[in-house]
């Protein structure tokens, strides 16, 4: 079944037929998740909470696209624990490096076909450099750059999620990366080369 039979079948109360949507878009919800919050078992809860509201409001989607509304929902629920102060750290996205539950190739800086173990220590620590940046933008800032930066969506994409127009979310996304290479340029020795020029030139 498609997409739009799969929700239709949903909203008449058929569980496998929302499982199914479930299997489809848990790992991007996931990485969103985890991205927000970086901590896994608070991304694990965010995630299953995420679902569990979609499941209930499942009658009032309305159409358009299923994973703009899955992962509106996840923001929402990342934006509340993180006002909340309800995250506790227990395993933070450093411990994920082996976690196969996490889709790494969503971030451009961490692609690499076949790692030598010391290109993979590298790309441990440019992915924890990386994220403690993400982690230092204000919330609206952080949801723009995880979705369009790491996980390939478009602008119209993510206004559609965050519920923003499409101005806000250009101008946030280039203030993000902005507060971001400045961020990164405290950390110039992990950056890959072309990055790391571009770090330098910017503070000439």
């Amino acid at each position: 079944m498609d997409e739009q039979t799969l929700v239709q079948a949903a909203q008449k109360n058929d569980l496998d037929a929302f499982n199914q949507l479930v299997l489809a878009h848990q790992q991007v919800v996931y990485n969103v998740a985890l991205r927000m919050l970086n901590d896994l078992d608070t991304a694990d809860d965010a995630t299953q909470q995420a679902f569990i509201s979609a499941y209930q409001k499942i009658h009032t989607f309305k159409g358009g696209s299923f994973q703009a509304w899955i992962l509106r929902i996840v923001t929402n629920k990342c934006y509340d624990l993180l006002r909340s102060g309800q995250r506790h750290p227990t395993r933070s996205i450093d411990d994920a490096s082996d976690d196969p539950d996490v889709d790494w190739e969503s971030a451009a800086l961490m692609r690499d076909d076949a790692p030598l173990p010391e290109e993979q220590v590298a790309q441990k620590e440019l992915e924890a450099a990386v994220q403690h940046c993400i982690d230092e933008l204000p919330r609206e800032f952080k949801a723009v750059v995880i979705l369009v930066d790491l996980q390939g969506m478009d602008y119209q994409e993510a206004a559609e999620i965050v519920r923003s127009p499409l101005g806000t979310i250009k101008s946030r996304l280039a203030r993000a990366r902005m507060n971001l290479q400045d961020c990164l340029h405290k950390f110039k020795e992990l950056l890959p080369a072309q990055y790391r020029s571009e770090s330098e030139g910017s503070h000439d």
